[in-house]
């Protein structure tokens, strides 16, 4: 049987990670709170912030600025804003 979690980012019970994919603290917070579906939306902005920032993950602080980003969005409600960036338009 799946695994449930009640999601802090969707509030509701939602099959959880299979396993934690984020290492640490915040890798553990995750695993025990966030459901797959908000993980998938979270590694939906998370390409869009390295496309559209260009950013390294070599980088220290471009890895800090996504951890950032990703805690703020899984559990803070905050939406990830990319500086000028606009959606397709629909046709």
């Amino acid at each position: 049987m799946a695994r449930t979690v009640f999601c802090q980012k969707l509030q509701k019970e939602a099959p959880g990670l299979d396993f934690q994919l984020y290492p640490g603290e915040i890798g553990e917070k995750i695993f025990n709170n966030i459901s797959k579906e908000a993980w998938q939306q979270w590694q939906h902005k998370q390409t869009m912030l390295i496309n559209e920032k260009h950013l390294n993950m070599m980088d220290p602080e471009h890895r800090a600025l996504l951890e950032e980003q990703m805690v703020g969005f899984l559990f803070e409600n905050k939406e990830v804003e990319i500086e000028g960036y606009r959606p397709p338009e629909q046709k």
